[in-house]
């Protein structure tokens, strides 16, 4: 064997070497991360308190500049012990009239009051799973004393403009008292003609010794009356309480107080001396009563299927999904996932086997955690569910005596399908293994599919492109369009970009870059899941006759400037720099509002902060820089090189081909030389004499990155700057 073999030879053992060890550096260091949410898990964004005193605040909820959501703000009051939490919205009113007991006695009226001052809402508890906050709400009383001296207080609540509202099946309206009438007023357009609801309770007692006539615990109107609080489907956002006074029955100065409050349901319990006044129950409770608030991302619903989420789209966590309300939206983490899915990684998968009582496997079972459920088969020769414990043997005692000679061929038969079979998911199981399934499972970061999943995708009429990298299906996974690369040859070169793809994109999240939805690892080649992006890619829109469509300069301006935002973020605003390293039209793509989505990371490096370059790479000649081509050392000023030359593509719509006499940029840079202008270059479709100015602009943009000297090519974050002003000035 010559040396030149040998040392090929070599390198060949040793790229799945290097692989696994770049798998399993990523891994470990996400499975320390994993480890470490596991024992503290995140809800909210780092550097943010995520409690007060005793209560958790979770993201959309936050303490601090830019630590929540808009009108989910909560302020912390430490002065207090335990420290309280407030909602910092002034959402509850408190109204106070005074007068007389004389001056409250006649027909019966709605109480005129007037506006005293507004307290903010005391927190209880927040609860993402539920989409709920719990508050303390006030207690609205009328109360009389011997010297014919009254008070009358009314709590009501105004939640227009906010996130929140009262939730109608988690409260209660409630009167306390020998004669108490609460009446609720709501504003229900649905519901009533003139667009105000009214509901009430009674508590009516005639007789003097009204205490004798009461039960404890019982609120069915002698003492306490209760009544669904209004309308139980959905929620409330201006509950208005006051009281109605008659004296047709008896003086209203004969008794001692009566109540009225909003209370979460199966929270009050009546007891006779409540009916005293604040002497004992405002005494006992001086917060108020806890209600439920239900919350929502207000005034915004969930995108449509296909359709490209908003920039502040609140689910911004994988494994988690929107479902609307009557005020908005609100995120949900997927069945058998828990967490937070207003974040980043909150929804983390539940390991269900360590969770019995909830999720059943019988005592001989064995079960088995994976992303999204568990598993619990019955044993060998059994049938049914094990999970629900009804598993039983294929044969019962009858049939064997009858099999004969038919059955020993028939269990022959199954015995060999099972070792078949088995066979094939050990072959998967080695696959999944030496694709670093184990570690990625456990790490969390994507949704690892099985074969079977994948299957009815990957068939001849869903293939939308094939190349030298292998082919790309497009199908329905999960009720989401989704797009699978399939390599085919299985190189270790392959497989090398497959892992570099995997630990890249579980890096980035950014509106400008293609999402992972997660990969097949049960196969020889490793295959990806990315969101579906419906108009290809910006090479087929330029260059393709068949796929060419017209678009206009300010289109063109734009791909440019969000392409440009998604690469400086990658080189800029990721914990660990990345080089993608093959920047060119073929790996922009476009969804149906021309969005640009940079794509295909497998020749993409990871650089730490300190490191300003790596090894070298393979990438299409055509956009290559030709320093890098001299020192072999690909460096960020690579890709500025690259889009500079897509930036020529986009303003002449001719193809960057590269040879030894002719290409692209060498006729672009010898057209300035010769006439200082390259105007001859600009595509005709939008070469108008308006538009001129512009494209000077971009071509002058385009001679910068194009620079010979490195140091004088901007970076990807100055170029996304520039682009992002020509825009502003367009709009002008």
């Amino acid at each position: 064997m010559t040396t030149q073999s040998s040392q090929f030879h070599s390198e060949q053992l040793l790229l799945p070497v290097v692989l696994l060890l770049l798998v399993s550096a990523a891994a470990n260091h996400m499975l320390m991360a994993a480890a470490a949410e596991q024992q503290h898990p995140m809800i909210t964004h780092p550097g943010c308190r995520d409690k007060c005193g005793n209560i958790s605040i979770p993201f959309p909820f936050g303490i601090g500049p830019g630590c929540s959501r808009e009108g989910f703000e909560v302020s912390c009051d430490d002065s207090s012990t335990p420290p309280r939490a407030f909602l910092a919205n002034d959402l509850a009113n408190q109204y106070v009239c005074e007068g007389s007991a004389s001056e409250l006695i006649g027909d019966p009226q709605i109480m005129k009051i007037q506006v005293s001052s507004s307290l903010p809402l005391e927190l209880v508890s927040i609860s993402v799973a539920t989409s709920e906050g719990r508050v303390y709400g006030g207690i609205s009383y009328l109360r009389n004393s011997d010297d014919t001296s009254g008070l009358f207080k009314v709590h009501s609540m105004n939640l227009q403009a906010t996130p929140f509202s009262v939730s109608g099946p988690r409260n209660v309206l409630i009167a306390v008292g020998g004669r108490a009438e609460p009446f609720l007023m709501i504003n229900d357009r649905e519901r009533s003609a003139n667009g105000v609801n009214h509901f009430f309770c009674r508590s009516d007692i005639l007789q003097e010794d009204f205490v004798g006539h009461v039960t404890n615990g019982s609120c069915t109107g002698r003492g306490c009356c209760e009544t669904p609080f209004p309308p139980e489907d959905r929620s409330v956002t201006d509950p208005q309480m006051s009281f109605v006074v008659d004296n047709n029955t008896m003086p209203v100065i004969d008794v001692p107080c009566s109540y009225g409050m909003v209370v979460e349901k199966s929270w009050y319990n009546f007891s006779a001396p409540d009916m005293f006044g604040e002497r004992v129950f405002a005494e006992r409770l001086p917060g108020g009563v806890p209600l439920v608030l239900d919350f929502a991302i207000e005034d915004a619903s969930c995108p449509a299927e296909g359709q490209e989420p908003p920039s502040d789209y609140a689910c911004v966590s994988s494994n988690s999904s929107c479902a609307n309300t009557a005020t908005g939206y609100v995120c949900k983490c997927w069945n058998n996932y828990e967490g937070n899915p207003y974040i980043s990684n909150g929804c983390q998968d539940i390991d269900e086997c360590k969770l019995p009582e909830r999720y059943p496997c019988s005592s001989d079972g064995i079960c088995k955690n994976r992303p999204g459920g568990y598993e619990c088969p019955c044993k060998f020769g059994m049938k049914g569910d094990r999970k629900e414990g009804t598993c039983t043997s294929l044969f019962p005692l009858a049939a064997k005596g009858t099999l004969g000679a038919i059955g020993v061929i028939l269990i022959m038969a199954v015995l060999l399908f099972l070792i078949i079979l088995r066979k094939e998911k050990r072959k998967n199981g080695e696959f999944y293994k030496k694709n670093g399934g184990p570690t990625l499972e456990k790490a969390n970061i994507i949704k690892l599919f099985k074969k079977e999943e994948l299957k009815p995708i990957l068939k001849s009429k869903n293939l939308i492109g094939k190349g030298g990298f292998g082919e790309v299906y497009k199908g329905l996974l999960d009720n989401k369009l989704v797009a699978i690369k399939k390599p085919i040859n299985g190189s270790v070169l392959e497989n090398e970009q497959f892992a570099n793809e995997v630990i890249i994109q579980s890096q980035v999240i950014h509106k400008n870059i293609v999402r992972l939805v997660g990969c097949c690892l049960e196969v020889d080649t490793p295959m990806l899941v990315n969101e579906f992006i419906s108009n290809g890619s910006l090479h087929d829109i330029l260059h393709n006759n068949k796929e060419k469509v017209a678009l206009s300069l300010d289109t063109r301006l734009s791909i440019a400037a969000q392409s440009a935002d998604g690469l400086a973020y990658m080189h800029s605003k990721t914990n660990i720099k990345i080089l993608h390293g093959d920047v060119k039209p073929a790996n922009i793509l476009l969804d149906d509002n021309f969005v640009p989505k940079v794509s295909d990371f497998g020749i993409s490096r990871l650089l730490a902060r300190d490191k300003e370059h790596t090894g070298s790479v393979i990438g299409d000649m055509n956009y290559m820089d030709p320093i890098y081509l001299q020192e072999g050392l690909l460096t960020q000023k690579n890709d500025v090189y690259s889009f500079g030359v897509m930036i020529l593509e986009l303003i002449s719509r001719r193809r960057a081909m590269h040879s030894d006499n002719s290409s692209l940029v060498k006729n672009f840079l010898e057209a300035l030389k010769k006439q200082k202008k390259s105007s001859e270059f600009f595509d005709k479709e939008i070469a108008i004499t308006e538009d001129l100015e512009l494209l000077d602009c971009l071509a002058g943009m385009a001679m910068e990155c194009l620079s010979l000297d490195v140091d004088q090519r901007p970076t990807m974050m100055e170029v996304a700057e520039r682009l992002l002003i020509l825009i502003r000035y367009r709009e002008v």
